[in-house]
């Protein structure tokens, strides 16, 4: 089994340190800083935007990965390829013309990627798995962090990795949700490459000896 990557999520940061929590990832052994952009409308919750991105960009030594629960992201992709996003990420539910939007964000300099909610088939994404650097699939609903990890999401990571393999794909298989200490060897088992970790981080006593013990 690779070594995976670790990309923390900044959504379960202490938003009154925020400066600090992102020299605590930097001095880490992630790989990745998840930063979830939520706009009230896909998803019942909203986060942080462009103006926080964009400062937080300015401090980040590891790769910007973010993650857009938005609906019409292809207005915003420009604007948060200026912010400093590196990897732009946004939902196969949330996109008409999906082909489209990965090509914009490619076209900016970016790497694309789909996220995919719980109730949707890895069967939707046979004809754009090629145009995608990475597939984050949900293992939660999404909106709230803390939640639960579903069971379900290892044979749909299964399910994926054959995709990914039949097609000659090199997407990454991202997992974002209820990821813990506990689950996280059986999550690469089944064939992810990245784990998004909140709670299991930001909560933890030793921040960065977490982070090292998932990247273990």
């Amino acid at each position: 089994m690779k070594t995976p990557i670790i990309a923390p999520s900044l959504l379960a940061a202490n938003f009154l340190e925020i400066g600090k929590e992102v020299e605590m990832v930097n001095n880490s052994e992630a790989d990745w800083l998840h930063l979830d952009v939520m706009d009230g409308r896909f998803v019942p919750n909203i986060s942080f935007g462009l103006p926080v991105i964009a400062q937080i960009s300015k401090i980040a030594k590891k790769v910007c990965d973010v993650h857009l629960m938005i609906e019409e992201p292809e207005k915003y992709t420009e604007a948060f390829q200026k912010a400093g996003a590196q990897i732009l990420t946004v939902h196969i539910e949330a996109c008409v013309h999906l082909h489209r939007n990965l090509q914009q964000i490619r076209s900016l300099g970016m790497k694309a990627g789909i996220a995919v909610n719980p109730h949707t088939s890895i069967g939707l994404l046979e004809n754009v798995i090629r145009d995608a650097d990475v597939v984050l699939l949900m293992s939660v609903n999404p909106g709230f962090g803390g939640q639960h990890f579903i069971e379900q999401t290892y044979t749909k990571i299964r399910t994926l990795r054959e995709l990914i393999d039949r097609t000659g794909s090199k997407a990454l298989i991202e997992i974002d949700g209820g990821v813990t200490l506990d689950n996280a060897h059986d999550i690469l088992s089944a064939g992810a490459d990245v784990l998004v970790a909140g709670n299991t981080v930001f909560a933890s006593k030793d921040p960065v000896a977490t982070i090292s013990a998932l990247k273990q």
